[in-house]
């Protein structure tokens, strides 16, 4: 479909369990290819970043089965070195997949032979400097194509000899996970330390719990500094995958927006995803949050107006865009703090949100690594609450149409509006297929609970 419209609701009474999580997923899928035997992933997500990642692996020499209907991957893993020609060129594209190109680059340079990484266009708009220079420090051969620190990546492999290795971490945290996945198998021990702030610990915390259910040892000496000792091998093993926190938040914000409960199933406030910690924006916001032992369920009733917040969301920026789609229906500006980063992921998602909300007739403030959102006129908020005066709406709000720039986020996230604004219609909706295919069927599916 070239559009999709929402449609408005009354109050959301639901259960869902989103897909596994792309991150972790894609993370399993790595180290899996290097393992030494079979590993079976459970839970899997099935989208279009893990669809490039598989592929990529297979044009590496790794035998990866696919079972969709079962969320199952098969690895064969190969040892340590990727079964490839010493003497060809192995060409890899990587889309628009950010984990794929930057997890690979590091895990390809353990292997020997000579490969070529790529991407689609804005793909080859998105750095790789800080990840390049680390491997450079590490003994490794590798380049920008065009030298502007960005893909195409040239490697020439010839194993990791290991050593130090320094790395800022203000720009992404792929960069270091890439490095410390990679780094097992260097020749001597290892030790990376982080320069700066690290944006988005969490991922790092989850980058580390999958490389031990792999059976590899991580030591943190000092805070920021990794010490990985040489020579390990990854164990091929069954590993199960948690449902994608980034994706639960749209439904957590449904229930926000539109009020009722929403309740996720297999998520928990102990999940390795750091992006559970939006459900603690919402409680700022006058949500209720709850914590269950096999499910997070986060309600609102009519009665509670949300609050605007003045938030940081530095360690879960994936979830920004989400908030800010629900800060349109507070009683108070909402500000998002320290989430630079979110300028060089699939688009420059801070002017991009900026840009959406503004046609919605607010006021919308960007700065340098953040954002202000005011929210809707009091009118249109009480009018909006429980679908009152919807017909008067419909003729005081003209029809929203929300470009997406090709970003999965920015198309689930506005999706939210349209719980309680007529005429929200989401342009290029297939772009979700990038990490949850399924979106815009389950999200229909919860409305009508």
């Amino acid at each position: 479909m070239d559009s999709i419209t929402i449609t408005p609701s009354k109050p959301i009474y639901a259960e869902i369990t989103p897909p596994g999580s792309k991150s972790i997923t894609n993370r399993a899928l790595a180290i899996a290819a290097v393992a030494r035997g079979e590993s079976l992933l459970v839970g899997a997500l099935d989208s279009e970043d893990t669809q490039v990642m598989m592929d990529s692996l297979r044009k590496a020499g790794i035998s990866v089965v696919h079972d969709p209907e079962n969320s199952e991957i098969c690895v064969q893993g190969c040892g340590g070195v990727f079964p490839v020609s010493a003497e060809n060129m192995t060409n890899l594209f990587c889309a628009n997949s950010g984990t794929t190109i930057r997890f690979l680059t590091a895990m390809c340079a353990n292997s020997h032979g000579n490969f070529r990484l790529d991407g689609v266009e804005r793909m080859r708009q998105r750095p790789l400097g800080d990840l390049l220079d680390g491997l450079r420090q590490l003994g490794v051969t590798v380049e920008s194509e065009f030298q502007n620190d960005c893909p195409p990546v040239l490697l020439r492999a010839d194993g990791i000899p290991g050593g130090c290795a320094s790395i800022p971490g203000n720009v992404s945290s792929q960069f270091l996970s890439g490095l410390l996945m990679a780094v097992p198998g260097a020749r001597k021990e290892t030790e990376i330390r982080v320069t700066g702030g690290l944006v988005s610990r969490p991922y790092i915390d989850m980058t580390i719990a999958v490389m031990r259910a792999f059976g590899i040892i991580v030591e943190e000496p000092t805070e920021n500094t990794f010490r990985i000792p040489a020579a390990q091998v990854y164990q091929g093993t069954r590993y199960v995958i948690e449902p994608d926190a980034s994706a639960a938040s749209y439904f957590f914000a449904s229930a926000a927006v539109a009020g009722g409960e929403i309740t996720v199933r297999n998520l928990t406030k102990n999940a390795l995803q750091g992006d559970v910690g939006f459900c603690e924006c919402l409680a700022k916001m006058g949500c209720s949050v709850e914590y269950l032992p096999d499910a997070i369920r986060v309600s609102r009733t009519p009665e509670t107006p949300l609050r605007g917040i003045d938030v940081d969301m530095h360690f879960i920026s994936d979830t920004a865009q989400t908030l800010a789609v629900v800060a349109l229906f507070a009683d108070s500006p909402t500000t998002i703090r320290n989430v630079a980063n979110m300028r060089v992921k699939e688009t420059d998602r801070i002017h991009a949100v900026v840009t959406e909300l503004r046609k919605f007739g607010v006021r919308a403030d960007e700065f340098e690594d953040g954002m202000t959102i005011y929210p809707l006129p009091p009118e249109i908020l009480e009018n909006t609450e429980n679908l009152k005066s919807l017909q008067n709406l419909e003729k005081t709000i003209p029809p929203v149409e929300i470009a997406t720039y090709r970003d999965h986020r920015m198309a689930m996230s506005f999706a939210v509006a349209g719980l309680r604004l007529p005429g929200v219609t989401i342009l290029d909706p297939g772009c979700t297929v990038k990490t949850y295919p399924n979106f815009f069927a389950d999200f229909e599916k919860v409305k009508s609970k």
